[in-house]
């Protein structure tokens, strides 16, 4: 019975329990009485029983109608033949993420609830305004051909690289992603297009598309999630940037306490270092392992050792001073990679820092202008960043390259460094007005080519929709 019925009822029972009191005490005048008030309780409990009755009725009615609906959509719902996992109005289920390190391109927010399956949009905005003593556009990594994309940007207010990004599961067994992104011209470019494999067992995860490669620590993160603004020197010279292609992945996360992953990718070679597609479209293969855990509460690691083999098909690259290069041969590039942070505690809100130094060695051997070549090349970087409060990053970077004299065919070529040792130092000053929002302030010295330069970079990021996890 519910509360609003014993509300009614309350007041009759005291009544009735007074006229009872009342007829112990003078039983002949009382008992006509009595049986009157009898009688009205009765009337108002088989009253009162029987809205309940039509309220229960009501809502039984109610979700019969609300379960045939659902059923009616369910059946309309195309459905996979002998699909497993739960149906689309249930949460997907998320891989396990081991010591922050596996795969992270994820957006959060896209895979729980009711549109599980619905893309998520995500926008990232870059804004630049750049200073350099020398013109960008004429500078140079002595001895090293340089991607477009390896540049720098253009002199005062620019547009950064921004991106639009649409990601969902698409069933129980694939997560696909589209980023699109505007460069500084405004542009657009399909910058990673794939799916990528939820259900395989055993710890093995499948990608297919475009998408960039897992070599090295920073290559797989997007612009706007490096710790400085620019990628290293090393990356610059030897990967043109950051290294991706149409191709496929397949990683596998191996059962252990330690975290340990092995991963190859095969790509067509059509990016810089590679070029042409060569191999009948078959132009570039990676191979890589990860490995680290937490040292205490405070302290984790990560280690890894990369290798890209790419073969190059008449790539082009254009030089300031000597124009247009040609190339036709081998590339080889090795990465050594490690990774130590910090947070008191475990807990990286107040206070955290990040040390990051990765080593290079590559080899290009070919025809460069026609000219037979066999070159090493060497390069390091170190750099840290630190959170010295909420809200407030400050770091370092060091980076230098290194490249072998190509021979006396080629002086004065893109190929000769000329007896330079490009270098280049930055430091940086950060604001976050939010976990969503960047203000970045860096300066760098820049000695990559004979003539130094002073650069100074303003720029503001905003990120909005559901975006990646944080990687390690």
């Amino acid at each position: 019975m519910s509360r609003r019925t014993l509300r009614h009822i309350a007041p009759a029972a005291g009544a009735l329990a007074a006229a009872a009191a009342l007829s112990a005490a003078f039983p002949a005048a009382a008992d006509s009485e009595t049986d009157a008030l009898k009688a009205e309780i009765a009337q108002m409990r088989a009253d009162y029983e029987a809205r309940i009755a039509a309220l229960e009725a009501r809502v039984a009615a109610a979700e019969a109608d609300r379960s045939a609906e659902t059923s009616a959509s369910s059946e309309d719902a195309p459905t996979p033949p002998d699909a497993v996992g739960p149906p689309a109005d249930e949460t997907v289920p998320v891989e396990t993420v081991q010591a922050e390190a596996a795969p992270a391109d994820l957006p959060t927010g896209v895979v729980p609830g009711g549109n599980a399956l619905n893309p998520g949009l995500s926008v990232v905005l870059t804004g630049n305004y750049f200073v350099d003593s020398r013109d960008p556009g004429a500078q140079r990594i002595s001895g090293f051909p340089i991607a477009d994309e390896a540049g720098l940007p253009d002199r005062g207010f620019s547009l950064g690289e921004s991106e639009v990004t649409l990601a969902a599961n698409v069933d129980p067994y694939f997560f696909g992603s589209l980023t699109v992104a505007f460069d500084g011209q405004g542009e657009a470019a399909v910058e990673e297009a794939y799916i990528r494999t939820t259900a395989l067992p055993a710890g093995l995860t499948a990608k297919a598309g475009r998408f960039f490669s897992g070599v090295g620590y920073l290559n797989e993160r997007h612009a706007h999630s490096w710790l400085f603004s620019d990628m290293p020197l090393p990356y610059r010279a030897l990967l043109g940037g950051q290294y991706g292609d149409d191709g496929v992945q397949l990683r596998w996360i191996a059962p252990t306490e330690l975290f340990v992953e092995f991963g190859a990718e095969a790509y067509r070679g059509d990016s810089f270092p590679a070029g042409g597609a060569a191999n009948h479209g078959a132009g570039v293969w990676t191979a890589y392992v990860h490995a680290g855990s937490d040292i205490n509460d405070s302290w984790s690691w990560l280690g890894g050792a990369s290798f890209l083999h790419a073969r190059a098909d008449g790539r082009e690259t254009e030089d300031p001073v000597n124009g247009l290069d040609v190339f036709s041969g081998e590339n080889d590039v090795a990465i050594l990679t490690a990774v130590a942070k910090w947070a008191p505690g475990g807990n990286p809100i107040q206070r955290n820092a990040t040390l990051t130094a990765e080593y290079f060695w590559g080899n290009q051997n070919g025809l460069f202008n026609g000219v037979p070549v066999d070159v090493d090349r060497t390069g390091w970087y170190i750099q840290g960043v630190y959170q010295f409060m909420p809200r407030w990053i400050v770091g370092l970077r060091y980076a230098q390259v290194d490249g072998d004299d190509p021979g006396p065919l080629l002086t004065g070529s893109t190929l000769d460094p000329l007896g330079n040792s490009p270098w280049a130092a930055s430091a940086l000053i950060e604001y976050d007005t939010s976990e969503f929002t960047r203000l970045r302030v860096q300066y760098t010295r820049d000695e990559s080519d004979r003539i130094a330069s002073d650069q100074i970079l303003f720029q503001f990021t905003a990120t909005y929709g559901p975006h990646d996890a944080h990687r390690y």
